[in-house]
């Protein structure tokens, strides 16, 4: 080997070996995350701390909180991020929270924004741990009553989405914070009433304030169900829009191989579509009927924000709505007024036929006589 092929082959060694050492090195550029987990999905409507927080709300840090663990409520900016359980543990002056949700869709989660989650090292990712077939993610909180910023990355879209949760310290058992906390409820109270007088007996809020509450657009499952394959009644709110459209209540809720699915009936012949998550559903019903949808339930009790486009104003115009499936009220297919009007028809019609069949044997007997 001449000289100058030993030098080239030292540099290179060299190199190598530096490429290998560089992420242990003190202010080395960080892992970036794979290209699967790169993509950031697109927002549908603003994503602020006014879906979560309540007005004149001050955070609570764990050195205010008893030491223990509890059971806290967290509210979350999304329908689709829903948090059925969470237990709050304070120790040490450090705060975690292991959040139960409602499914498997979320693989991962990154305390912070999407944007932020695709450039961070893969070892800043929380992955869940799975009980009984949903996922329990284990997160730092900060302080309560403070808004944080969550991505989560979805399993079937393959996308971060940016959700916005706070753990309300008013949750706290009596006794276990260091100081009185305000009544906020009756401090949102006060301003309405106060915007009512100011403003002849209305509020100032608009549309636009209860479409705050839209959604990132995502695909929707939905909810799982204990109850038989079949069709049944269920009362459903619907809020958003001008107010001047309505759907039948109760409606006729499908549940198939386990999954409830909603029939929903407009008051109005113009909406051509609605949305779900990213996911389109046309009207079902026949030229000049009553605009009809079959959708994915997505969760009980709670906002559901769908978008349904009307072309009522002569150009399509997409409304955005919130639906609230309550899982209480859930019957017999025969509440639906829809169904009970058919069996008042198909009873009149039986009365009618039964009674001209009589007729016709009565008349007939007359005229043996």
């Amino acid at each position: 080997m001449t000289k100058m092929k030993k030098v080239c082959f030292v540099i290179a060694l060299l190199v190598l070996a530096a490429g290998q050492m560089l992420p242990f090195m003190p202010g080395a550029l960080p892992v970036l995350a794979d290209e699967e987990h790169g993509q950031v999905a697109e927002t549908y409507g603003a994503v602020t701390p006014d879906l979560v927080k309540k007005y004149g709300m001050v955070p609570i840090y764990p050195q205010d909180i008893k030491e223990g663990t509890y059971d806290v409520p967290v509210n979350s900016s999304s329908a689709f991020f829903k948090i059925t359980d969470c237990k709050l543990t304070v120790k040490d002056g450090e705060m975690t929270a292991v959040m139960t949700l409602s499914s498997q869709s979320y693989l991962l989660l990154y305390m912070g924004k999407g944007e932020e989650a695709t450039k961070a090292p893969a070892s800043d990712y929380l992955e869940p741990e799975i009980v009984n077939g949903v996922s329990v993610f284990t997160v730092p909180v900060k302080a309560l009553n403070q808004e944080f910023y969550c991505a989560a990355f979805s399993r079937k879209r393959k996308k971060w989405y940016d959700r916005l949760l706070l753990i309300d310290a008013a949750s706290l058992p009596e006794g276990s914070v260091a100081f009185d906390l305000p009544d906020y409820d009756r401090i949102v109270r006060g301003i309405e009433n106060l915007e009512r007088s100011e403003n002849g007996g209305q509020t100032t809020k608009t549309n636009e304030d209860v479409e705050k509450a839209a959604e990132t657009y995502e695909a929707v499952d939905a909810v799982n169900i204990d109850l038989p394959d079949g069709e049944y009644s269920v009362e459903v709110n619907m809020t958003g829009g001008s107010g001047r459209a309505s759907i039948s209540s109760p409606t006729l809720m499908i549940v198939k191989n386990g999954q409830a699915y909603a029939n929903l009936i407009w008051s109005s012949t113009y909406y051509d579509y609605m949305l779900v998550g990213d996911q389109k559903y046309l009207n079902e019903s026949e030229e000049g009927g009553n605009s009809t949808f079959t959708i994915p339930i997505a969760l009980f009790d709670g906002n559901m924000p769908v978008v349904a486009d009307t072309t009522a104003m002569g150009d399509p115009v997409e409304i955005n709505y919130n639906l609230t499936f309550y899982e209480a009220t859930i019957g017999d297919k025969g509440l639906i007024p829809q169904v009970a009007a058919k069996k008042v028809l198909i009873f009149a019609a039986l009365v009618i036929v039964v009674g001209g069949i009589l007729n016709f044997f009565i008349k007939k007997k007359r005229k043996g006589r």
